[in-house]
Parts: structure tokens; C-alpha cells; sequence
């Protein structure tokens, strides 16, 4: 069974007479190309936990390289169909936001991977919860909506560059695996996806950096100084004090900042007190 064949996949949903629902996000990954590019990413790995993995198309695949296969499902319908695609993955029926994922990967043997084709709308909340299980895992493939897997992607001195992009980075290793046109799904989404693959550092970091670093991108078309003392309410001399300690000019903005810059930033800020 080959279900990244669209005639194949066809007729398995037939056969279990579904179709994707949209207004849980799904659209059905039917690309071999993407599907060999994110099996490659992720190994090797002795385990692997899929998050959302729909009638198993890539499950099957992954199942095969394996020992230990977990996949958590929040849509009932699929669970038949995970069973007949991919009969030796253990399926949790559940919402990936509630379950307990340090739990289900501290039963699964190392090394552990964790892939998702994550639905656009729970993109954010899922990515937080990944990052809170990053030392159980050795690697990540998640495919997204490719206009945030870009925001991700950005580096110091792209405008693309935001909070997200600067605290994911600093929590791991990002790397881009392969973009995926919208026709790769079937039905096809309005927008591009891509694949990223995420693999965990283990840098220590200020305490408080991921909170200056979001508060610094509050308002992107603010100055860093603007933002600072806006969240912060410090007074602005003394904020501007703190960054020119620290190299920084007063015109600086946040996306223009390497990350050792916001490690001298948000270590002198909290040398200080104010976060």
C-alpha cells in the first residue's frame, strides 16, 4: 500500500468511505517526493511519535523504519483507517494539545523523532508544545504553512525575522527540508507549505530571554528602545544606557540583532532587575 500515490490514497478513502475535513484542517498529503524527504529528515530514529497522522500516509512509511510507532489522532474516523495502513502503530485518540508528550515519548526508546503535518489553525500552540519536550526528542520534521516556516527560517537582518524566529532558533538547530506546493494535497490548501526540520540545542540561556526577546518584537515597526521602555517602563535614558552598553545604537531594531546580542541584552536587563 502506497498512499502517497493520489490514485491509491483515492481509493482507500473510498473504501472507508471518507473524506477530508476542513474544518479540522485536513488536506491529504500525496506527494512521494515529500513523503521520502520527510521520512529521510527524521531518521534514524528507534521511535517515532506522529502528530496528526490522518488515514496513515505517512504513518505506513514511517512504521517501517520504526521499532516503536506512536501516533496521536483527534479525528475518530481516522482510527480504522491508521489500523488498516499502518497496523503496527500504537494510536492515541486525543487532542496533541492536551495529551501528555512527555509522558508517551519517556515510554518510547531512543532515538526519538516527532513528525507532523501540523493543520494551519493550531500551528503556534503546537509548536509551544513541542518546544516543552525538546530534550526528549532528537529530532523534529514538521511540515507548515510556508509563510511561517519562512518567519522561522529568517535570519538576523531579514524583516522577516520576528520572535518566533529568534527564540525557535535558539532552541534549535533549524534546517529547511523541502517546499510543498499547495497541489502536493489533495484537496489543495490556498497556500504553500513547507518542511523543517528541527533539531534541539542544548545552549544555555538567560532566564529571561525569550520574554525580552518577544517584548523587543512588540510592535515591529518600533525601534528595540521604543518597545523596550514601553513594555519594560523603565525610563528611556536608562534604557538607552543599557543598549549601548551593550553595541547597540538607538535607531536599532529588533530583527537587525545576532543572538549573542540579545544574550548580552537580556543578561544586563536582568542584572538590573527590570524583567
Amino acid at each position: 500500500m502506497n498512499l502517497s500515490d493520489r490514485g491509491e490514497l483515492t481509493g482507500f478513502l473510498r473504501k472507508h468511505g471518507l473524506k477530508a475535513d476542513k474544518s479540522l484542517g485536513q488536506h491529504f498529503l500525496c506527494a512521494p517526493n515529500v513523503v521520502l524527504a520527510i521520512v529521510s529528515a527524521a531518521e534514524p530514529f528507534e521511535s517515532c511519535l506522529e502528530i496528526g497522522p490522518g488515514p496513515g500516509i505517512l504513518t505506513s512509511f514511517l512504521a517501517t523504519k520504526a521499532e516503536h510507532m506512536v501516533a496521536i489522532e483527534f479525528d475518530e474516523r481516522m482510527i480504522p483507517l491508521l489500523a488498516d495502513s499502518a497496523p503496527s502503530c500504537r494510536v492515541i485518540h486525543g487532542d496533541a494539545l492536551k495529551v501528555d508528550l512527555s509522558e508517551v515519548l519517556g515510554a518510547m526508546p531512543e532515538p526519538r523523532a516527532l513528525v507532523s503535518n501540523m493543520p494551519y489553525y493550531i500551528t503556534g500552540p503546537l509548536l509551544e508544545k513541542f518546544s516543552q519536550v525538546r530534550s526528549q526528542l532528537n529530532c523534529l520534521v514538521l511540515m507548515m504553512q510556508k509563510e511561517v516556516g519562512t518567519k522561522i527560517l529568517a535570519e538576523p537582518g531579514n524583516r522577516e525575522r520576528g520572535s518566533l524566529s529568534v527564540n525557535l532558533q535558539a532552541e534549535f538547530k533549524v534546517e529547511r527540508v523541502i517546499n510543498v506546493p499547495g497541489g502536493c494535497f489533495m484537496p489543495p490548501p490556498k497556500v504553500d507549505s513547507i518542511v523543517l526540520k528541527l533539531t534541539p540545542r542544548n545552549d544555555v540561556f538567560p532566564d529571561k530571554f525569550g520574554k525580552v526577546v518577544r517584548a523587543s518584537f512588540r510592535q515591529p515597526r518600533k525601534t528595540l528602545l521604543n518597545n523596550l521602555v514601553a513594555t519594560f517602563r523603565q525610563d528611556r535614558e536608562a534604557m538607552l544606557q543599557v543598549l549601548m552598553q551593550n553595541g547597540l545604537i538607538e535607531t536599532a531594531r529588533a530583527f537587525e540583532l545576532q543572538e549573542s546580542q540579545w544574550i548580552d541584552l537580556s543578561t544586563s536587563m536582568m542584572k538590573l532587575g527590570w524583567v
